[in-house]
């Protein structure tokens, strides 16, 4: 079994939704699951300005924050943001920039990750947010693990090959979207598993 941490920040649900797809799908490849949000930034008034982002705020409240800890008990990692201008949310690029005594400890290398999104468009930055934030996943010297085009749920679902990524300006995500998410999870939990045996096997080759 591995352990997989699913990471996100969503303002009114979808990337939530995405989250959950792509917890679920981890879970059955039989990963072990813990699903994170990040903190949330905005000012009170912002959110109460927006009652979908303030339901949604409420609604997961009781959803653990990120920690660092969580980093270090996972050996695989999945993170999702929506799109700001075709780039990170501010609330997730906050939290992955408080690690950079993880990465000098290269206590974040070597482990698999892949990302999700959304934006109101198809093409409102999807691709872009998604290659921003695999950046850091560069420096940290993670191994990208992108879908591809590895199942026919990421073409039904938009065919986007860096991560599942949802239009939001057609309502929630739908079936397609959510099996391109779980299939994701999937796959990174399945990664996850081949690289934690080899590296067992090459700890027992050099006993």
């Amino acid at each position: 079994m591995v352990n997989v941490a699913v990471i996100y920040y969503s303002a009114t649900g979808n990337v939530h939704a995405l989250a959950l797809a792509v917890a679920a799908g981890a879970e059955s490849a039989g990963a072990d699951v813990r699903l994170r949000r990040v903190a949330e930034l905005a000012p009170p008034e912002a959110i109460d300005s927006n009652p979908t982002w303030r339901a949604h705020a409420d609604a997961t409240a009781d959803v653990p924050l990120a920690t660092h800890e969580d980093l270090r008990w996972a050996d695989a990692y999945a993170f999702g943001t929506p799109t700001r201008y075709g780039n990170v949310a501010s609330q997730l690029k906050q939290f992955l920039d408080t690690t950079a005594a993880l990465w000098a400890a290269g206590e974040l290398s070597d482990k698999p990750v892949t990302a999700f999104t959304s934006a109101i468009n198809t093409h409102g930055g999807n691709e872009a947010t998604l290659l921003a934030l695999y950046n850091t996943m560069h420096h940290w010297g993670a191994i990208t693990v992108p879908p591809g085009y590895t199942d026919p749920a990421v073409t039904a679902a938009g065919g986007n090959p860096y991560g599942t990524a949802h239009p939001s300006g057609a309502g929630a995500p739908g079936d397609a979207v959510l099996a391109a998410a779980r299939h994701q999870g999937r796959r990174l939990a399945r990664i996850a598993a081949r690289l934690a045996a080899g590296a067992g096997e090459l700890q027992g080759a050099a006993r």
